[in-house]
């Protein structure tokens, strides 16, 4: 399972608006410069996140973005799952029960059940608040580097 630049990218904008919303709405062109990411490739991904409750667009000359909860009410997992959709790394496990017709005999679903599970396990752990957090500890690293 690879994260895509979407899902990474969703992860920095609610990062950008849970730390600078005290000071009001965050614009997606301010986000965009702090983050270092395309503005017209940011404005697809916040409406992903508008449109899964994620934040909520100010409309107005003074409008932005805010998070629709607290940022420690936003698991990573959560996030990620709003751009990505499923983060399961096999299609039978996508459905549940699994509908495979092999579920029963196949040697590696254990496998991929334990992987599946590992996984959700570390992205629901953390929250967008753990994230500022972090960030407030390295403040001169506060854009989240691109994966490779």
């Amino acid at each position: 399972m690879k994260i895509s630049t979407k899902g990474r990218y969703a992860l920095r904008f609610m990062l950008d608006v849970a730390s600078h919303q005290d000071e009001g709405v965050v614009r997606v062109k301010d986000a965009a410069q702090r983050q270092e990411i395309s503005l017209k490739y940011l404005e697809q991904v916040v409406s992903l996140l508008v449109k899964t409750g994620m934040v909520r667009s100010m409309k107005g000359p003074n409008g932005g973005y805010r998070l629709t909860r607290e940022a420690n009410d936003y698991t990573v997992g959560d996030i990620l799952e709003a751009t990505e959709g499923c983060l399961a790394p096999v299609d039978c496990l996508m459905d549940s029960p699994n509908r495979c017709s092999r579920s029963q005999s196949c040697v590696t679903l254990r496998l991929w059940r334990e992987l599946y599970e590992g996984m959700e396990q570390i992205l629901n752990k953390y929250t967008l608040q753990d994230l500022v957090d972090w960030q407030k500890e390295t403040p001169d690293h506060y854009v989240i580097e691109k994966g490779e």
